[in-house]
Parts: structure tokens; sequence; C-alpha cells
């Protein structure tokens, strides 16, 4: 599938590259961080698409220095025109660049689109010390219900892997990787312009969440989970 954001496909269909969520995930980044209070002073991205999550870290960690990888010409073009003198883009795979030292590591939504994520996941480890993954639970009762929605996330963002909270821990408990904490993030009750379905699901999902987390995203969906570990 790499094939996918390598050529136009992604660009085509998505050809924002998903900027307008940037600074809601830059925010959930920041707060993880912030909460376990965690001293760092480089961060590096993988899959870094146009650069809008790093440059948003930057305003919130004017002491850092930023780096992001892409493999995707489209995005990485993108994002070299917002360099500053703190973050710095580059066009290649992180995964063949080893042996590298950085603090922190972001992964967000990224290894739901890589074909062999294992070992992927893997081979992040020895990158930073820390790492936060940031993945969309897109298994629930509702999504597999009416099939559909994991159907279209397939074909137009190339979603390969799908998890649900437990699994998503599960993988990176396997892979070797400590859990320091993690938490739910809201996409579809936070984010503008949802569809019509996710906004009539809006209030059902905050009620049964409010009530019982765990259940609600197992059942209802509409969430991701944002995961510190080294």
């Amino acid at each position: 599938m790499r094939e996918m954001y390598e050529g136009d496909e992604y660009a085509r269909k998505n050809p924002t590259w998903h900027e307008e969520d940037a600074s809601w995930k830059a925010n959930h980044v920041g707060r993880i961080l912030t909460d376990n209070r965690v001293k760092f002073t480089t961060i590096c991205e993988v899959g870094c698409g146009t650069g809008e999550i790093l440059l948003n870290l930057e305003k919130q960690f004017p002491d850092a220095s930023l780096s992001g990888y892409e493999i995707a010409p489209y995005a990485f073009n993108l994002a070299k025109q917002k360099e500053t003198v703190k973050t710095k883009f580059y066009l290649d795979d992180i995964s063949n660049l080893q042996p590298m030292d950085y603090d922190i590591l972001l992964a967000i939504d990224v290894i739901e689109h890589v074909e062999e994520y294992i070992s992927f996941i893997k081979c992040l480890k020895s990158i930073a010390k820390y790492k936060i993954f940031h993945i969309p639970l897109d298994l629930s009762v509702q999504s597999i219900v009416r099939s559909w929605p994991i159907m279209k996330l397939r074909a137009d963002v190339g979603h390969l892997h799908y998890f649900y909270k437990d699994s998503a821990l599960a993988t990176l408990k396997s892979c070797g990787y400590k859990i320091i904490s993690y938490r739910y993030t809201a996409s579809r009750l936070e984010l503008p312009n949802q569809a019509r379905s996710s906004n009539i699901m809006r209030l059902p999902r905050r009620l049964m969440f409010s009530l019982h987390s765990d259940l609600a995203v197992r059942v209802l969906g509409g969430y991701s989970i944002m995961v510190l570990a080294e």
C-alpha cells in the first residue's frame, strides 16, 4: 500500500492531508506529555504529513527541536515550505535511518496504514526514549454491524489494520513497549465537519461515555486512543 502515499492516490482522495485536524492532535500530544511530566529537548514524527502537528507543537514547546519524516512527496513538499529554525522535514523512511537518539517519537495515525506493522512498531522502539502512538479504534459493535464504515476507511484513507482498545495496547506490549499512560480522544465529538451520522451519534456517545467509557467506545465507536510508552 506504500504506492497509495508515494503516488497521487492518497492526495487525490485527501488533498488537505488532514491538516485541519493537526492542532487538535497536537493539543492531545502536548497534554499527555505535560500531564506525565515528560522532560525532552527533541521530538521526531514518523509519517508527519504536511508537518502541521509538529508546527503546532513548536508553539507549545518553543525550546524543543523537531524533525518530521514523510515518505509521500506530495505531503513532504507542503511541509518543506513551512520549515522553521526549530522544525525540519525529511523525505525519508525513518525505519531506514537507525540508530537515532530522539527523546520523543510520534506515530500519529500511522501504524494502521503499514502492511508489516508489527516489525515497523518494533523498529521504532530504539529511535527514541518515549513514544506516543495515536491509534484509531475502528472496531466497535456499530462499525462491525454496519460494515461499510470500515470498508470506507480502507478505500479512502488506506487503513489496513483495525483495533479496539485492548488489541491496540496488547500490540504495543507484545512489541516490547511499556505503557506509561493512555487516554481516549474523541474525534467524532470534538472535530468539526463530521458526517451527518456522527452528528446524530454525538449525544448518545457523550452520555454513554460519561457512564462507562470503555463500554461506550466498544459499542458506539467514534474514538481513538493516545498512548505514551517507552
